[in-house]
């Protein structure tokens, strides 16, 4: 077994380290305040190839593999974890657009946004239905030249700030359940569309919202593939971004975890320094054991995906697991800085903010271990009769 990275690969690592390093972690407490993004700064991560650089040439990629994207996603993460939801969003909006699109109306909107230029949201979650994914009510009625959006997407990251958005609807009946559900992209700007942003805990720059539709009208050309085929693809991305949404946590709990090392070492007590104590470091120790062990199953996710072998797993247990260990790992590096920890100043108490949002969306830790049982034993894992 391999557990080295390419010379390529670490070239995409240390460009996506110094630009995280140099651009993103200096404005990280700032951007907390919230607001829009700096589309000049995306814009700029875009020009370095550091936007969904798994996505084919042709669509604005680079064609990198699931590892090198991961490897990217770890090192924006590091230095602000809610930047790393752009490529990430930008990577499974863009896999779904690129594969199921027709080329001719979505390559320049995904070019556009591996650039930097076009944000992009997944709206899928409702009021009714968050982990029943499948419960969709959005309603997408057929005209003579299209379908008529009415209903309403709510907890949508980038809700108020994406340029466009792959909405998923039911053009089938309630009892058709995820056969009936279609995806079609929306431009934010259509008639009819309106839009409310939450005032939330942590990843206040990013944003959650909801997009409401009123009879929105859209073409016929809006619909990606066919008719039912909606829940699928969304879900066949998920196992890809859960993985990725696992380093962007663990990112962030790395970054606390090196700043505690550095601050142990530099800080005094009774006349050593706080590193001479066990009390001190052992958490620590196992902080860096437990970060190590989740972040292999990261990148062993990632690796068994671009070996198109199955990890549907592997990548509900990073979801459910990552999170919760962030936080953890987070909130000792907190308790270890003493009082300067519990202060605003520094970032242990934005990250510790940031990363808990992560054990809710895209999946709560109920789900991934229903799924895990299910992967094992089958469906009768699920069997609530």
């Amino acid at each position: 077994m391999d557990f080295d990275f390419t010379d390529e690969q670490r070239a995409i690592q240390d460009v996506a380290e110094r630009f995280g390093a140099e651009r993103l972690a200096p404005g990280y407490i700032e951007r907390d305040a919230g607001g829009p993004l700096d589309r000049d700064l995306i814009c700029e991560m875009g020009h370095l190839g550091l936007i969904a650089a798994e996505l084919p040439e042709a669509f604005g990629g680079s064609g990198v593999d699931s590892v090198t994207a991961g490897l990217i996603v770890e090192a924006i993460s590091h230095a602000d974890m809610n930047i790393g939801y752009i490529p990430l969003l930008t990577g499974l909006v863009g896999t779904i657009l690129a594969q199921h699109g027709d080329p001719d109306r979505v390559r320049g909107l995904v070019t556009d946004a591996c650039a930097g230029k076009t944000l992009l949201a997944l709206a899928l979650t409702e009021p009714g239905g968050g982990s029943d994914a499948a419960s969709l009510r959005l309603k997408a009625s057929r005209t003579n030249d299209g379908y008529l959006l009415n209903g309403e997407k709510t907890s949508i990251s980038l809700a108020d700030q994406a340029d466009a958005a792959l909405v998923f609807a039911r053009t089938g009946s309630e009892a058709d359940r995820a056969h009936g559900i279609s995806a079609f992209l929306v431009s934010c700007d259509t008639p009819g569309m309106s839009r409310t942003a939450f005032d939330d805990l942590g990843s206040r720059s990013v944003g959650r919202g909801s997009i409401f539709f009123d009879d929105v009208r859209v073409e016929e050309t809006a619909l990606i593939g066919v008719e039912g085929a909606g829940f699928r693809q969304v879900m066949g991305g998920f196992d890809y971004s859960r993985a990725l949404i696992g380093l962007m946590v663990l990112a962030a709990a790395r970054a606390s975890l090196d700043e505690s090392w550095a601050y142990i070492q530099e800080r005094q007590a009774f006349g050593k320094p706080l590193a001479a104590y066990q009390g001190v470091t052992f958490p620590l120790a196992e902080a860096e054991t437990m970060l190590e062990a989740a972040r292999l199953l990261c990148y062993k996710t990632l690796w068994l995906r671009d070996q198109g072998r199955p990890h549907t797993a592997e990548a509900a247990m990073v979801k459910w697991w990552a999170p919760k260990l962030a936080f953890d790992v987070i909130h000792q590096c907190l308790l270890a800085h003493g009082h300067s920890g519990y202060s605003k100043d520094m970032a242990h108490q934005q990250r510790l903010r940031d990363v808990l949002g992560l054990q809710i969306g895209d999946g709560t830790a109920q789900i991934q271990k229903m799924v895990i049982a299910r992967e094992r034993v089958g469906r009768v894992a699920l069997d609530r009769s």
